[in-house]
């Protein structure tokens, strides 16, 4: 198991944009940006129901979460690891997204019945460059 180190957890703590990447049912791959956070030594991301990396996680748990310093292009942490999905408490975690992203206290894009899925990594690799 890999193991997030306080360099790489301060990036994740951040309000940066991550890459997330899972594998289509073609085995190709699908990236995406996505708001992340840390809970303990797991990346934690949010979506929606029915949206293609639910989809492809539901399928294949296998998944990549990267994050990259706007101010170093060298500094950067790469997890990959085993998605795990949460139901419950979903609402909760786009809501801390939204405040640490947009510092409002409600997510503001939902959509009428749509419901929110958690992705929680625990990272089986790490990569973590301090920069340049």
């Amino acid at each position: 198991m890999g193991k997030l180190d306080e360099h790489a957890k301060e990036l994740l703590r951040r309000p940066l944009h991550a890459w997330v990447t899972t594998v289509r049912p073609d085995g190709s791959l699908h990236s995406t940006v996505v708001w992340v956070d840390i809970d303990g030594d797991d990346v934690v991301f949010n979506t929606a129901v029915g949206r293609a990396k639910e989809r492809h996680l539901r399928r294949d748990p296998r998944v990549s979460v990267s994050v990259l310093d706007p101010e170093d292009a060298f500094r950067l942490v790469s997890v990959s690891g085993t998605a795990r999905l949460e139901l419950e408490g979903a609402d909760e975690v786009v809501d801390h997204l939204a405040k640490k992203y947009l510092g409002v206290e409600s997510y503001p894009f939902r959509v009428p019945d749509e419901r929110r899925v958690t992705v929680r990594v625990t990272p089986d690799d790490v990569i973590f460059n301090a920069g340049g």
